[in-house]
């Protein structure tokens, strides 16, 4: 196989592990993120974390947890395929001979490209995504015009192309999707390369133990969310805002309100969650991606 070959199958490997674990926690995540403003006096609709996972339990059962899943699922193999193979095909061209170590900052390059290229596969994905895990967060929402339910995935999909401009519809949020995506891999996969060199010892990684991969992979998730946090609420309020009487007009928009209503908190809104799904999800991925990589030599 060839590497372009065996980063597909290693990452869609690992993609799916990564899913399957942090799924419940996104959606939590989203649901908090998405939740209308509540009226003066008035509590929000969930109180936190744990009262949505009860709130969600109670009217949706499990399933409720991995609502929206059918979307990334589905293109799971694409966006790992891009991810991986970007990042793979940049660390050939900075190496400076044939399966030479990279630098962390060489790293981080090649996570900011692989940033670049995965933005448009994860911009309609995610929209569809946030739809369907946020609409019985705004269910309760009192903009002037109803909240759309869904059916699934292509119910989404169907209804953005019809009534909310097309092609470029799926693409709302493409920018701060953008302004995630390059930070944040070139962040994780930086930490991800320097706490393996620390373990190792070295730069020759090939030898660390799956131990030492599951603590580098979920550090180097939350490394991820952490520096890019703010960005995230910010798509998320812009996918699931209403297109007749849109409450933001645009990325700018979106912050400084967010940031006049509710100060610096309010970006963010499901940070825990979103935290909590990174460590055990990010260690599932880059394990899976890891352990299947060596497996096709």
């Amino acid at each position: 196989m060839g590497d372009v070959a065996k980063d597909l199958a290693s990452g869609t490997v690992g993609g799916a592990a990564q899913l399957i674990v942090g799924h419940p926690f996104d959606t939590i995540k989203v649901k908090l993120q998405s939740q209308p403003a509540p009226l003066p006096g008035q509590p929000p609709k969930y109180a936190g974390a744990m009262d949505a996972v009860r709130q969600t339990l109670a009217a949706e059962g499990p399933r409720g947890l991995y609502k929206g899943m059918g979307a990334p699922l589905a293109t799971v193999a694409a966006f790992n395929a891009v991810l991986f193979s970007v990042r793979g095909q940049m660390e050939a061209l900075l190496r400076s001979q044939p399966g030479a170590p990279l630098t962390v900052n060489q790293q981080i390059v090649c996570g900011a490209g692989a940033g670049v290229a995965v933005s448009f596969l994860a911009c309609p994905t995610e929209l569809i995504k946030c739809r369907l895990q946020a609409q019985s967060a705004l269910a309760g929402s009192t903009s002037a015009s109803p909240a759309v339910k869904y059916g699934g995935p292509m119910d989404v999909a169907r209804h953005v192309l019809r009534s909310e401009g097309g092609v470029r519809g799926l693409f709302k949020g493409l920018v701060p999707t953008m302004a995630r995506e390059v930070p944040g891999n070139a962040a994780m996969f930086g930490v991800y390369e320097a706490l393996k060199q620390f373990f190792a010892g070295g730069q020759d990684t090939s030898k660390l133990g799956r131990g030492s991969l599951i603590v580098a992979g979920g550090l180097a998730g939350a490394s991820f969310w952490f520096s890019v946090y703010p960005t995230d609420v910010v798509k998320s309020v812009l996918q699931v805002d209403d297109y007749k009487n849109p409450k933001f007009s645009g990325s700018v928009d979106a912050f400084r309100k967010i940031l006049a209503s509710e100060g610096v908190k309010g970006l963010y809104r499901g940070f825990g969650p979103a935290m909590a799904r990174s460590v055990p999800a990010n260690a599932a991925c880059f394990l899976a991606y890891e352990v299947t990589r060596s497996s096709l030599g």
